[in-house]
């Protein structure tokens, strides 16, 4: 589904995606995107941020309030960063400034698609079972998350970062591996995307997200997940 209030931009991308074998539904405002993502379901929503009657921020914000996993690729005029870390934080898999290149965003949609399609392979080695470390449990199976026995809401790409991070608990994970992750190998997506969505799973997962005792910074490398009540001191 492409969500743009500029016929012009919507006719082009449109075509670059039926081109590629999509079949694309076209609107032209937030509300209208709300009813047909929920109408359609659609495997993808490009989503222009700047539109009449509600604005992309707040489809993002609605959709995930709904629990709907759809991945959510922006396009946004806006070049400050903390535009572009509002819709990541609001729970956009990617986005792009305009104006881009269709090819590149094509390729964006591709990769977006390709990890939402594979779904539970990304953590193909333990897909049989939940993964664990201490309270915190990811089971790829079901695409849940739970803390303490507490289910945890999670976007599509916050899961795949923490069920990398929990197939290794206590691994190092540079934002280079996070970011292949997230996107695959490309060149063009931030370290800052990485540090957003870890900065969302602390505000899920921890008791104290200022202070974490799960989800580790190595500073220096990248982040780890750990068991808190491993590394806790002894009583002697």
């Amino acid at each position: 589904m492409v969500a743009e209030d500029d016929e012009k931009q919507a006719e082009l991308v449109r075509r670059y995606l039926e081109h590629e074998g999509h079949a694309v539904t076209v609107v032209g405002d937030g509300l209208a995107a709300l009813a047909e993502v929920r109408h359609r379901e659609p495997d993808l929503l490009v989503l222009d941020v700047m539109m009449p009657r509600a604005d992309g921020l707040d489809v993002v914000r609605v959709l995930r309030a709904e629990r709907r996993e759809l991945p959510v690729l922006m396009l946004t005029a806006r070049s400050t960063e903390d535009d572009l870390l509002l819709g990541l934080d609001l729970g956009a898999d990617d986005y792009m400034t305009k104006p881009y290149s269709p090819r590149e965003l094509m390729a964006r949609v591709r990769t977006l698609l390709r990890r939402s399609r594979r779904g539970t392979e990304t953590t193909a080695s333990t897909a049989d079972q939940a993964l664990r470390c201490g309270a915190l449990v990811v089971d790829p199976d079901r695409h849940e998350v739970s803390v303490e026995g507490l289910p945890v809401d999670c976007t599509p790409g916050e899961f795949r970062i923490l069920a990398a991070m929990a197939t290794e608990p206590d691994r190092v994970f540079t934002r280079q591996r996070l970011l292949e992750e997230l996107h695959g190998f490309d060149r063009y997506i931030s370290f800052r995307t990485v540090d957003v969505h870890i900065m969302n799973l602390r505000k899920k997962i921890e008791p104290a997200p200022r202070r974490p005792i799960r989800l580790l910074t190595v500073f220096g490398v990248g982040y780890k997940l750990t068991d808190p009540a491993r590394n806790a001191p002894r009583a002697s």
